[in-house]
C-alpha cells in the first residue's frame, strides 16, 4: 500500500519537473558547495547511520535468539526504533538507487502480509537470510520485524514467542541489514559511487544530472514527495477512514516519531545538517535569492515537526480522541508542502 502511494507521488513529481524549465541549462551561480555538503554530509551520512544501526539491530536479535529474555526483547525493540530513525530521515531523498534498484520495498513495505507470514512460520522452510531475501517485501523489512517484535497489540510478552518466530526475526533482521548495505554501498565512493553523479553535476558526460540545477530540483522534489506522503497518506488515511489498520508503525506506537523524522529529513537537506554535522544546504540558495522565503520555509518546517510531536498520546488513540490535534498537524505539513511546491521549486527552476 505504501509502495503504491510512493509510485503515485513519484508520478506527480515527474509532472512537476516537466514545468521546471530546461534542466540542461546551468544555473547562473555555482552551487557545487551546496550539492557536495548535502550529498556527502546529509545523504551519505544518513545511509551510513542506517547501515550501522541495522547492524546493531542484528546483534540484538542474535542475542535474543541465544537468550530469549524480557530484557533482551526490550533491547531488540529499542534497536528497532533506533534503526528506524535514519530510515525515516532518509525519506526526503528517496531518489537514485533506493528507487532505481527497487531497494525500498525490501526495507519498508507495508502493510504486513499476516496470513502469508503465518504460512511461512508454519512451513518446514529453513529460515535463513537468503530465504527471507527472496520473499515479497510485505514479508520482510521494518514492519514485519515490528509486527513480530511488538505483536498485534504492541505488548507481546517474551513467554509467547515461539522458537520459529525468533528464528524468523533473526533472519529478517539480517535481510534488512543486507538491504541497507546495498543502499549505502550504492552511494558511497568506495563502492558503487552513485554520489559522484551529484558531485559532478553539469560536467560533460553526466547523463544523470546534466546541470547543477537538476540536482537542486531533485532535492526539492524529494522534499515535496515526503511532505505529500506524510500529510496526504500517512496521516490522512487512518484519520479520514477512522481505521488504525491504515496506520504505519502502530504496533510499536512509533508513528509520530516516524512522521516527525520524515519532516526532519526535509530540514536536514534544507539546512545541510545531520546529527552533529552542519554545512551548506538548500537554505543558502534560497536565502541568497529571497531572504523572506528562507525564513518562511524554516518556520514551516519547525511548525510541522512541533505540531506532530504535540499530538497527545499515541497516534492510534489521537485519531479518535484528539482529531483536532491530528488535523492541525496535517495542516502544518500541507502548508510546508505548499510553500515548497509554489515558491521554492519555482525559484530553483528559474535560477
Amino acid at each position: 500500500m505504501k509502495f503504491v502511494l510512493k509510485l503515485s507521488i513519484l508520478s506527480s513529481i515527474l509532472i512537476l519537473s516537466i514545468g521546471c524549465g530546461d534542466e540542461t541549462t546551468e544555473p547562473s551561480g555555482d552551487y557545487k558547495a551546496v550539492i557536495t555538503n548535502v550529498s556527502n554530509d546529509v545523504i551519505l551520512k544518513t545511509y551510513e547511520d542506517l547501515f550501522n544501526k541495522t547492524e546493531s539491530f542484528v546483534t540484538t536479535l542474535n542475542t535474543l535468539y541465544i537468550s530469549p529474555t524480557g530484557l533482551n526483547l526490550d533491547a531488540a525493540r529499542q534497536a528497532w526504533r533506533d534503526a528506524r530513525v535514519p530510515w525515516e530521515q532518509s525519506e526526503g531523498f528517496l531518489f537514485g538507487p533506493v528507487d532505481q534498484k527497487g531497494i525500498d520495498p525490501s526495507i519498508d513495505s507495508w502493510p504486513v502480509n499476516q496470513p502469508d507470514l503465518e504460512a511461512v512460520l508454519n512451513s518446514p522452510n529453513a529460515l535463513t537470510k537468503t530465504y527471507i531475501d527472496g520473499l515479497d517485501g510485505t514479508l520482510k523489512g521494518f514492519h514485519t520485524l515490528e509486527f513480530l517484535l511488538f505483536g498485534p497489540t504492541g505488548n507481546k510478552d517474551i513467554s509467547t514467542f515461539t522458537p520459529r518466530q525468533i528464528e524468523y526475526l533473526k533472519a529478517c533482521a539480517e535481510s534488512l541489514h543486507g538491504a541497507t548495505q546495498e543502499l549505502y554501498f550504492s552511494w558511497t565512493p568506495e563502492q558503487q559511487n552513485y554520489v559522484d553523479n551529484l558531485l559532478k553535476a553539469g560536467e560533460p558526460g553526466n547523463s544523470v544530472y546534466p546541470s547543477q540545477k537538476s540536482v537542486l530540483q531533485e532535492f526539492v522534489n524529494g522534499m515535496i514527495s515526503i511532505a505529500d506522503e506524510v500529510a496526504n497518506g500517512k496521516i490522512n488515511d487512518p484519520l479520514v477512514q477512522q481505521n488504525v489498520s491504515f496506520e504505519e508503525s502502530r504496533f510499536s506506537a512509533n508513528s509520530k516519531q516516524d512522521f516527525a523524522d520524515n519532516i526532519r529529513s526535509i530540514r536536514n537537506a534544507y539546512l545541510g545538517t545531520f546529527n552533529t554535522s552542519s554545512g551548506l544546504g538548500l537554505s543558502s540558495v534560497i536565502s541568497a535569492n529571497n531572504v523572506a522565503l528562507d525564513v518562511k520555509v524554516r518556520q514551516h518546517i519547525d511548525a510541522a515537526i512541533n505540531a506532530i510531536e504535540a499530538i497527545p498520546g499515541t497516534f492510534t488513540t489521537a485519531i479518535f480522541n484528539d482529531k483536532s490535534s491530528v488535523e492541525y498537524a496535517q495542516e502544518q505539513v500541507r502548508a510546508l508542502q505548499a510553500v515548497l511546491e509554489s515558491e521554492v521549486l519555482p525559484l530553483i527552476s528559474n535560477l
